[in-house]
């Protein structure tokens, strides 16, 4: 697998964008050559090179459900999950207070109402908060992957089945994620995944809905591409399902996306022996401990956080390794969402566990380099045995004496 190296300093992306290389060049020159760039088209046409089907199957089969549809970003991915289970004005659904905007805006822009909810130490939602967030209008869970590492979906869908409420999994940033042996995106009713520079695996911008569900995929479908039915190659005419959008990708985007999806499990797998190595060098340091992880074989290993005691050692740690605390991170923590908050007419800290959580925790990056989830420190997924040694020394002598 020959590489292109990325120099951290201009571009900080997820662990796909630094392994670009001669796969995704090969995919790209197929399409280029044929000129042609739809994904739609006649399977015996030889200039059809059908780069986003063949994507859309891979990532089925990686995430062991029967359906997927690529779109245009994680975003679009939600939104469609949305469409697809028919939720709109009326209706509320559980949405952690820690999460990327678009979770949230998403909810929004379906005319729907995202319902905050608590997290816990495993900086995903807290399924003991769900309930308390119950009403007669609630429709949905969107139990959020944060930072690669699964929800905890045995509780959170035993909630859901209790209440006849649907699940929607938002996976963007936990392509490739296990809990308990299944595929995040698989557990739920339908789960979104996002192909943006940041993630695990990336094609620039993208995403992806998935289900096991033939009405949902249907409805997926018609969502994403003006409500048209899912004709996997051709481009239909008439007949539409329902009123739909324009969430379309091109061959380009699958080009690129089919040859990163197929180094998902080297990816894990590095990140996995590399985050271990570095937890392994800073174990039992004092004045922090580790999140909790829902499922330690299961996560994408991206990201390490560490938990402090108090606010002030957790600031005072960020600012000896140039960095802020995870509340302090961006459009990542709802207290800095200006327009979420004034669209939903509530008020900044109303969730004060999420608040002393994130308060107290610093991320360390492993495989994402993203100073908007408060990672602009750590190693990524080509850093060598001596660069993981290196950042560990610092970690344990800024965390001396605080």
């Amino acid at each position: 697998m020959k590489h292109i190296v990325m120099q951290e300093e201009v571009i900080m992306p997820g662990p796909g964008a630094y392994l670009f290389g001669d796969e995704e060049r090969k995919e790209l020159l197929d399409v280029m050559e044929s000129g042609y760039l739809s994904r739609y088209g006649e399977e015996n046409d030889p200039r059809f090179k059908h780069k986003v089907v063949d994507f859309e199957r891979e990532f089925a089969k990686l995430v062991g459900v029967k359906h997927c549809v690529a779109v245009s970003s994680g975003t679009g991915a939600l939104m469609t999950c949305l469409a697809a289970l028919g939720i709109g004005r009326g209706d509320e659904v559980i949405v952690p207070g820690y999460t990327f905007i678009a979770s949230i805006s998403a909810i929004l822009l379906m005319n729907a109402t995202p319902v905050l909810a608590e997290i816990d130490e495993s900086l995903t939602i807290d399924p003991n908060d769900i309930e308390k967030r119950i009403t007669p209008r609630t429709k949905a869970i969107m139990p959020v992957h944060m930072l690669g590492n699964p929800c905890d979906m045995d509780k959170i869908m035993k909630i859901a089945r209790k209440h006849k409420l649907f699940v929607i999994e938002d996976c963007c940033q936990a392509a490739g994620a296990k809990y308990r042996g299944k595929s995040v995106g698989s557990i739920g009713d339908i789960g979104g995944f996002s192909l943006n520079v940041f993630k695990t695996i990336t094609a620039g911008d993208g995403g992806m809905v998935v289900t096991d569900n033939d009405e949902r995929y249907e409805l997926a479908f018609g969502f994403h591409d003006q409500g048209h039915k899912p004709l996997r190659m051709g481009l239909e005419v008439g007949k539409r399902s329902i009123v739909g959008m324009n969430f379309r990708v091109n061959e380009l985007t699958g080009a690129v996306a089919l040859a990163q999806v197929r180094k998902i499990p080297y990816i894990l797998e590095t990140l996995k022996e590399k985050k271990n190595k570095l937890k392994n060098l800073i174990a039992g340091t004092p004045n922090f401990t580790f999140r909790k992880i829902n499922d330690e074989e299961g996560e994408c290993h991206t990201l390490l956080t560490l938990l402090f005691d108090t606010k002030k050692k957790a600031d005072t740690f960020g600012e000896r390794i140039g960095t802020k605390t995870v509340a302090h991170s961006g459009w990542h923590v709802y207290n800095n969402m200006e327009q979420i908050l004034k669209a939903l007419n509530i008020k900044p800290h109303c969730l004060p566990q999420t608040d002393s959580i994130l308060e107290r925790a610093i991320n360390v990056s492993v495989g994402v380099v993203d100073a908007g989830l408060g990672a602009p420190f750590g190693i990524n997924i080509l850093s060598t045995d001596k660069e993981i040694e290196a950042v560990a020394a610092k970690i344990k002598e800024c965390a001396k004496d605080l």
